[in-house]
């Protein structure tokens, strides 16, 4: 059974950084996609970044472009999502996701899901 463990959530003031792990466990696929979506209370889970597991491929949602960075660690399992330069907007709950088949930016797309970290950024 694949499990999803996110962490490296907390608080942080406007400018600052955070990173966030995702820690994949049962996870035997070769290929496929890891993503790290975002939900705001009442709002739609917004996809941010997604990465390929085999080439490593990352693509990025507009809203984060040049401030996020999804990297992964194919030997520890784990996924990252590096951020910086954290804005107030970018106060929300983070998830993560995979799926065996392509990458895609829609919530739907994805089997797995982990239990998300909360990201707050506030002065």
């Amino acid at each position: 059974q694949v499990q999803l463990t996110e962490s490296g959530g907390g608080s942080v003031q406007p400018g600052g950084s955070l990173r966030l792990s995702c820690a994949a466990s049962g996870y035997t696929y070769s290929s496929g996609c890891i993503a790290w979506f975002r939900q705001a209370p009442g709002k739609e889970r917004e996809g941010v970044a997604v990465i390929t597991i085999g080439s490593g491929r990352p693509t990025y949602a507009d809203s984060v472009k040049g401030r996020f960075t999804i990297s992964r660690d194919n030997a520890k399992n784990t996924v990252y999502l590096q951020m910086i330069s954290l804005k107030p907007e970018d106060t929300v709950m983070y998830y993560c996701a995979a799926r065996s088949g392509g990458c895609s930016f829609t919530y739907g797309a994805y089997n797995y899901w982990g239990q998300g970290t909360q990201v707050t950024v506030s002065s």
